[in-house]
């Protein structure tokens, strides 16, 4: 606990040298290519439209769960967060190979790349949801004020990616195989969250399915966006998620800090 805490004070001590390093890292994604700024949003409109046009109006024609919304209104909701949880669990994984510079600094604290490259992310998503905000106003859905829960349940998908990827990233400096393992778990969890089908095509059957699927702890996040864009729901009013979310988070973190911690001393010579 010591050592968490000591981890929340540098952060707030070195916060404008974190953020410069993290508005550095989101320009240089896009030095020295033609389109620059394009390539961050052309794959993730180009997945929208797959999963419109196979799910949606023209192909298993996917009715949602939520009366007069269109497919693409109750998919994106869905996909934003997941694009940025994806973006910064891979990002992360691989931030200590990246920055292996910086990690054979002994004055640099090495547990600060992770949050680096989450805030790098994090930019990438503020523009997305701006997107997601015009594309609501552009099929003229209400607005609701559990509109600004987007800021909460963000900053949940941040904590639980933060959380993991303190772990993964240890491993991946002796255990390379890492990112290709993260990769295959999101490419599996994506199908193992409700994002692009309604859930009830399995639990209407099968209803032990839904508390499957509900374990997967980025449910929440998806249901927490839905909630917030489309029903109007507060967070509060899934009371037993939240808990369990939140529980499974603070594990998982307490667990990669520790892996993280006992790992940081070999980082230098491996890299």
């Amino acid at each position: 606990m010591k050592y968490v805490i000591s981890l929340v004070k540098e952060i707030v001590k070195k916060r404008k040298m974190i953020l410069d390093l993290a508005l550095a890292d989101f320009r240089k994604r896009f030095v020295g290519s033609y389109f620059g700024i394009v390539w961050m949003f052309l794959q993730p409109l180009v997945t929208v439209l797959i999963y419109w046009f196979i799910f949606g109006e023209y192909g298993m024609k996917t009715v949602p769960p939520v009366t007069n919304a269109t497919y693409v209104v109750w998919l994106v909701p869905g996909l934003v967060p997941w694009f940025f949880y994806s973006e910064a669990l891979n990002s992360i994984t691989g931030c200590l190979q990246e920055y292996s510079y910086l990690v054979k600094k002994v004055v640099f604290k090495v547990e600060m790349l992770p949050i680096i490259k989450l805030l790098s992310c994090l930019m990438v998503h503020f523009f997305f949801v701006l997107i997601m905000l015009a594309l609501y106003a552009a099929y003229r859905q209400p607005v609701f004020a559990t509109w600004i829960q987007i800021l909460y349940y963000t900053f949940a998908a941040a904590m639980l990616a933060l959380a993991f990827g303190y772990f993964t990233s240890a491993v991946n400096v002796f255990f390379k195989d890492m990112a290709n393992i993260v990769g295959i778990c999101l490419q599996f969890g994506i199908w193992m969250t409700p994002i692009m089908y309604d859930e009830a095509i399995f639990t209407s059957r099968n209803p032990w399915i839904g508390t499957v699927l509900k374990l997967n702890p980025f449910y929440y996040i998806v249901a927490g966006y839905r909630d917030s864009m489309l029903t109007g729901d507060w967070f509060w009013r899934r009371p037993t998620m939240t808990l369990y979310f939140w529980g499974v988070t603070i594990v998982v973190m307490l667990v990669g800090l520790r892996m993280f911690k006992r790992l940081r001393p070999h980082f230098s010579d491996v890299l």
